[in-house]
């Protein structure tokens, strides 16, 4: 193993050599890592000062761990230019055939390349933490509890890994720094997203939540290096020219794979079920466990944030289940398409998000009205409604058929981000993809539709009337 690192590090010792010999480089991580600590110290002072005039501390030093967060992101960002130049960059100035001539493996050369590009702006990125938390201390007297340092390192460590990774599949992939730089908005429009995400727990000082967006990052980051070193090959990196997105073929590979070969109706679902039973047997058990977490995860926000004891009273809950049932038009043909349409509609949004997380958003997408279900199961039971009466109420009767459509939709989508990920020497990324997307496409229209629409027909006609008898509507 140490044998096979060697050669990891010396070119990762070569390119951060010559990354500190750059002055474009070296000004924005000392900048950013001395000059954005102490304006967010005078920031945190200014607001310490002003929300205290008004009797609102506690608003002041739940701002502090943000702005501790944004100083160690800001130097983060150095590193994207960084990692999208490593490759393609140096394929341009026409300075990578004697590395790629070189008796190292396309992995040796790859992760020597990835930590190159890491490394730098994450050392800065701890020393504008050191810089910052030296100064918010002298200012105003604040210092982070050992837990939260812990988690605002960790987070910043894999929202690096995170971006540098994608940055270098990236810079692999394309032809042209120019192309590489547009590419890149597709790292910077989620890593937004997130940051903002992030902000909110912090200010709602609900800090254990960032350990579970630190482990989804984790996952994220992990498969991201892992599609980088089996998509890596330095043959294709050289005789790349231009980049070009032919539709044609694209569309083609789609349906031949949508189609799978077959000639009739018949042998196209046996084809499917064959393809489900082979290869998404692994996902669908992984699926109906997190599933079963979602449920656990809710009971257990139900104890943190329950509901109003007037909301869940029993004498008024039936009557109350009958008053609704004209807002959402049940027992009608309109009704159950409107299910059917919010359930496609939250199944597209958790792949178009799991696309860019290997699956890992999807997922939490799919969990969620499980998670919703153990929540308000868990605070029906604290009224005196047993877990069997509501699963029996409002769970059976249409959950058998949408759980196992959502296991299903689940290990579609799990496979589907697992394939970037997985080896294909004789495809390129794009079309490990277009494949991939073939093969959910024909799951979700074979199994994952239809039995939504019978989930969908349960939902409106079956479960309201169960559900008014168990309730005494």
């Amino acid at each position: 193993m140490l044998q096979n690192l060697k050669p990891v590090l010396i070119v990762t010792r070569r390119e951060v050599r010559d990354q500190f010999r750059d002055w474009r480089i070296i000004f924005p991580i000392i900048a950013l890592t001395l000059l954005f600590p102490a304006l967010m110290n005078f920031t945190a002072r200014q607001a310490v000062q002003f929300v205290e005039n008004y009797g609102a501390p506690e608003i002041g030093e739940r701002l502090i761990p943000f702005l501790l967060m944004i100083v160690g992101f800001f130097p983060i960002t150095v590193s994207l230019v960084i990692a999208l130049d490593s490759f393609v960059g140096e394929k341009e100035r026409k300075s990578i055939e004697p590395l790629l001539a070189s008796p190292l493996e396309d992995r040796q050369l790859y992760l020597g390349k990835l930590l190159a590009a890491l490394v730098p702006p994450l050392l800065a990125a701890y020393f504008g933490i050191s810089v910052y938390l030296i100064g918010v201390y002298w200012q105003v007297g604040w210092k982070p509890t050992p837990i939260l340092l812990t988690q605002i390192i960790a987070l910043t460590t894999v929202q690096a890994l995170v971006m540098v990774s994608a940055a270098v599949v990236i810079s692999t992939q394309t032809t042209s720094v120019r192309a590489a730089n547009l590419l890149s908005s597709f790292i910077i429009i989620p890593m937004v997203f997130l940051i903002q995400g992030e902000s909110i727990i912090m200010f709602w000082a609900r800090y254990p939540i960032l350990w579970w967006v630190i482990a989804g990052l984790l996952v994220v980051s992990i498969l991201l290096v892992r599609t980088g070193v089996v998509h890596f090959r330095r043959e294709e990196l050289l005789g790349r020219e231009l980049d070009s997105i032919n539709f044609k073929r694209f569309g083609t590979l789609f349906i031949v794979t949508f189609v799978g070969g077959k000639r009739n109706l018949l042998d196209w679902y046996r084809d499917v079920l064959v393809f489900v039973r082979r290869e998404l047997s692994l996902p669908m058990l992984i699926v109906g466990a997190l599933l079963l977490v979602g449920l656990y995860i809710g009971s257990i926000v139900a104890g943190s944030f329950p509901l109003p004891p007037e909301i869940i009273e029993w004498e008024s809950l039936g009557q109350g289940f009958v008053e609704g049932l004209d807002v959402i038009r049940l027992f009608s043909v309109v009704g159950a398409g409107q299910v059917w349409l919010h359930n496609l509609r939250a199944l597209l949004i958790a792949t178009v998000l799991g696309m860019f997380t290997f699956g890992v958003l999807g997922l939490l997408i799919i969990m969620m009205p499980m998670i919703l279900l153990g929540y308000f199961m868990a605070n029906f039971a604290a009224a005196g409604l047993s877990p069997f009466t509501f699963a029996l109420a409002f769970i059976i009767p249409h959950g058998i058929l949408e759980i196992p459509a959502l296991i299903i939709a689940g290990a579609a989508l799990l496979n589907l981000g697992a394939i970037l990920a997985s080896p294909a020497y004789d495809q390129t990324i794009s079309e490990s993809f277009i494949k991939g997307l073939g093969n959910w496409a024909r799951v979700v229209v074979a199994l994952v539709a239809p039995l939504f629409i019978g989930a969908a027909l349960l939902e409106v006609y079956l479960t309201p009337r169960i559900a008014m008898l168990l309730l005494g509507g």
